[in-house]
């Protein structure tokens, strides 16, 4: 008998980390961008991180969601290095590992509860922690707006968490489907 996942199994998982690398790639080049002194384009595109991660986690579990995680973050920190500055890339890198193993890890622990629990309270403690190490590292000693551009950031992940509850329950019965 074989065991191997066949293609079609692994497709969803592929979806997901493509998926990942362009959110985190595309991030990683619209925070250079700013809107006003309050906010970047990154801030906009990043929080869809969150919802790859959470609809793998749903679906495929915590041990398939890190490994995209994973997968998604090696590649785009590559790619970002090409593509953004040096601290971006290494202030993206950071952010991303600690804020998705505590997303996958909270997510995880709260599965069980409401459908709605798990992605809210994970994607509010994650994105508070990425924005903390993201703009600290990447940004401190620089002669620009960081902090009031960290706070916009924040807010529009924390409403973005929010406003992805909808698209997170949409799409958890057709990622549950294709297991």
């Amino acid at each position: 008998m074989n065991h191997h996942p066949t293609v079609a199994s692994r497709t969803p998982l592929l979806i997901a980390i493509a998926a990942m690398v362009v959110v985190v790639l595309s991030s990683n080049i619209l925070v250079q961008y700013a809107i006003n002194d309050w906010l970047t384009w990154g801030a906009i595109t990043y929080p869809f991180a969150f919802l790859v991660s959470e609809l793998v986690n749903r679906g495929f579990g915590p041990v398939q969601a890190r490994r995209v995680a994973w997968v998604g973050f090696a590649v785009a920190v590559a790619a970002s290095l090409v593509l953004a500055p040096p601290r971006i890339a290494m202030a993206s890198g950071l952010a991303f590992a600690c804020s998705q193993m505590l997303d996958i890890t909270v997510f995880d622990r709260l599965r069980h509860s409401r459908w709605w629990r798990a992605p809210l309270i994970a994607t509010v403690l994650a994105a508070c922690l990425d924005t903390a190490i993201f703009w600290s590292v990447g940004f401190a000693g620089e002669e620009l707006p960081w902090v009031t551009w960290a706070l916009g950031d924040l807010g529009v992940k924390l409403v973005l968490g929010v406003c992805l509850l909808l698209p997170f329950r949409l799409l958890m019965g057709k990622v549950v489907a294709t297991r």
